[in-house]
């Protein structure tokens, strides 16, 4: 059981240090063409890879001349993060985008929709139909 509260302190560690590189040290103009956020980071069990989960707000172009800007920036992130992070081995960096948010922005339109739907329909039905 340590060691999964290890890897979870770890991965917290690794996302707010790769949150701020993002924010104020990468210099690539790529990074800096959509929003970005750090999502979530999944770290191995033996903490030799981290798969880091990032939303990415803009474009389609954006979102890819973000994740090749981010790419690009793997290396300079691991050298940063074995300079902070007080491990005996830096994990392997793998930025994966994270499109959970468009789909749930995306659900919640359709749950709007068919509620209004419902809504009209109702008032529909409780209208009565005029005799002659």
């Amino acid at each position: 059981m340590p060691t999964s509260r290890r890897v979870s302190r770890v991965a917290s560690l690794i996302q707010q240090e790769v949150s701020q590189m993002v924010l104020h040290e990468i210099k690539d103009d790529r990074v800096g063409a959509g929003m970005v956020s750090v999502t979530d980071v999944d770290v191995s069990g033996d903490l030799q890879h981290a798969k880091i989960y990032v939303s990415i707000y803009g474009t389609d172009e954006a979102r890819a001349e973000t994740m090749a800007g981010l790419k690009s920036a793997t290396g300079y992130v691991r050298r940063a993060l074995g300079q902070r992070i007080r491990l005996r081995r830096t994990p392997e960096v793998i930025f994966i985008e994270d499109r959970g948010l468009e789909r749930g922005d995306r659900m919640l339109t359709l749950l709007d929709q068919l509620s209004e739907e419902r809504q009209s329909k109702e008032l529909e039905d409780d209208i009565p139909e005029a005799e002659d």
